[in-house]
């Protein structure tokens, strides 16, 4: 079957538009998980496509120095797997959510349970950057008869084959990489990217997004000719943050709103 967060993406892409996914992380708010939906609407008002919900955890490989300050202040504030899907169960939302999350807090959460939980939420998509795509057995098979797409994770090292291999029957999108290292490093991007960005767009049947260190309009309007949009993370963490909601609601609409 074909997975609502995969339809949802491709009806925007076939309107000729960029797609944005914003990245938040859950229980990063001066209220707590009582936060949430505020920024959740806030973003939904932005027209942004999807909007991806970080998971709190106390070692996030992946994430660069912005991101796991959010995920400390979300911590300290008590929020957990649990008290998230709780609130995600209490209202549906207008975009499909997207959860990321490294495995071990879902492990702990019991497999089974936190599909099955997530089917009474708008969460449509799952990205777990620490499970290796052999490995992806562990939750795959219980996604099968479900709602909820396993997006993969492609990076600039990953080799051709090893490639088609990864986007083979994925549902969403593809999460490209577009540099070696942990999210919201900027600026160091390889001569070679954009070269592979439009490789991996030719051969995938889903749409594929930009993300790691996307943090200016010029990156929008780059990753757009060679893929099909991008997720912002770093520079809407700290922008929320710090209170510059209209600062980064200008980038953000015009993230949504970038027309092919």
């Amino acid at each position: 079957m074909t997975k609502t967060l995969t339809k949802h993406l491709q009806a925007i892409k076939a309107e000729g538009k960029g797609l944005f996914i914003p990245y938040i992380m859950a229980g990063d708010h001066d209220k707590g998980l009582d936060g949430l939906f505020d920024t959740i609407s806030f973003l939904e008002a932005q027209g942004v496509s999807a909007i991806e919900i970080g998971i709190p955890w106390s070692d996030p490989v992946a994430d660069g120095p912005v991101i796991e300050l959010a995920d400390q202040r979300s911590l300290v504030k008590g929020t957990s797997l649990a008290s998230i899907i709780a609130r995600l169960q209490e209202k549906k939302t207008q975009v499909p959510l997207v959860i990321m999350t490294y495995f071990n807090p879902v492990f702990q959460y019991g497999v089974e349970t936190f599909v099955a939980d997530l089917q009474n939420t708008s969460v449509k998509g799952l990205i777990i950057p620490d499970l290796p795509h052999e490995q992806e057995s562990f939750i795959k098979p219980y996604l099968e008869n479900l709602d909820l797409a396993l997006v993969p994770l492609v990076s600039l090292t990953t080799g051709l084959e090893r490639q088609k291999e990864l986007i083979e029957d994925a549902q969403g999108f593809v999460y490209a990489v577009a540099i070696n290292g942990v999210t919201g490093k900027t600026g160091n991007y390889r001569d070679d990217l954009d070269k592979h960005l439009k490789h991996l767009t030719e051969i995938a049947q889903i749409p594929v997004l930009t993300g790691f260190g996307v943090s200016t309009l010029a990156d929008i309007k780059r990753f757009n000719q060679v893929s099909d949009g991008v997720i912002v993370g770093s520079k809407i963490v700290k922008g929320l943050h710090e209170g510059m909601q209209e600062e980064i609601k200008d980038f953000i609409y015009a993230g949504s709103h970038y027309q092919k």
